[in-house]
């Protein structure tokens, strides 16, 4: 079904998460012509991507025959206070304000609009370029079940959509999934220098890290089973997986430290929440 809207999507903010997420709700049929694009200075992909289909993009807001029916706030985090007004003289009953801004609690966002104003925040992650993130999402009491399905729909675009129930969640989902895809890149880049440590030539070791970690989470993505499961299909009784995951799952291996890893990133996402 083509992702439809009613009234104009104003998309504040054309740099890497704004242009996936634009790309994404392209690809799922939305009108170029509902979209308002506000960006000083877009990115040079971006700017050939509004030429290929007919978007304007504004360097701040233009008039309006109408009031927007979503604005997505998708600005760093540090320049949203100066950016945020003008864009919220936009808004007017009816529209939903739906960030991606890291950190932005919806108290710090709620300040530049009309009381009552449905505010939607939510965390993607950078996977969300490929069409493969996961984003989670926490809504306001004045957005109504329209209102989140219509957030729901936007965010799908570029992949999963996780509600939390509340806002303090976020957090721990930043933790999680939105710095989760550095944890990944990591994993690969300490397995290739593990091969080559073996003896592997260093862009062996590297090839075979970055397939081995894109394999195996192509397969997670597209098998129903729990990954204990999947892990215990390679492991073999006293054979190599097996050794290696005795050192992996010790006391002292990887779950205590990815925990310990999760809990520092939660209490940063917290100390720089605004």
């Amino acid at each position: 079904m083509p992702l439809s809207l009613t009234g104009p999507l104003v998309l504040l903010g054309a740099g890497n998460m704004g242009g996936a997420l634009l790309k994404g709700w392209l690809a799922g049929g939305l009108d170029p012509a509902r979209v308002v694009a506000l960006d000083p200075a877009p990115p040079e992909a971006m700017r050939a991507l509004f030429a290929t289909h007919g978007i304007q993009c504004h360097a701040s807001p233009p008039v309006m025959s109408g009031p927007p029916e979503v604005i997505v706030l998708a600005v760093k985090p540090q320049i949203m206070d100066e950016v945020a007004p003008p864009v919220a003289r936009l808004a007017a009953t009816g529209t939903v304000v739906l960030s991606v801004a890291a950190g932005r609690t919806i108290a710090s966002l709620a300040r530049h609009f009309a009381p009552g104003t449905a505010i939607v925040r939510s965390i993607p992650n950078t996977p969300a370029a490929v069409g493969r993130g996961i984003t989670a999402v926490f809504a306001n009491a004045a957005a109504t079940p329209a209102q989140r399905a219509l957030c729901q729909r936007l965010l799908a675009a570029v992949g999963a959509v996780a509600w939390v129930e509340e806002e303090r969640l976020i957090d721990a989902a930043t933790a999680v999934s939105g710095s989760g895809p550095a944890y990944v890149f990591l994993l690969a880049e300490c397995l290739a220098e593990a091969g080559r440590a073996a003896g592997l030539p260093a862009e062996i070791a590297m090839q075979l890290a970055r397939a081995t970690v894109a394999g195996a989470g192509e397969l997670l993505h597209q098998s129903d089973l729990a990954p204990a499961n999947l892990r215990q299909n390679v492991t073999s009784p006293k054979g190599t997986t097996a050794a290696a995951l005795d050192v992996l799952m010790a006391a002292d291996g990887l779950q205590p430290l990815l925990t310990r890893a999760v809990a520092a990133a939660e209490r940063r996402a917290r100390e720089l929440a605004v």
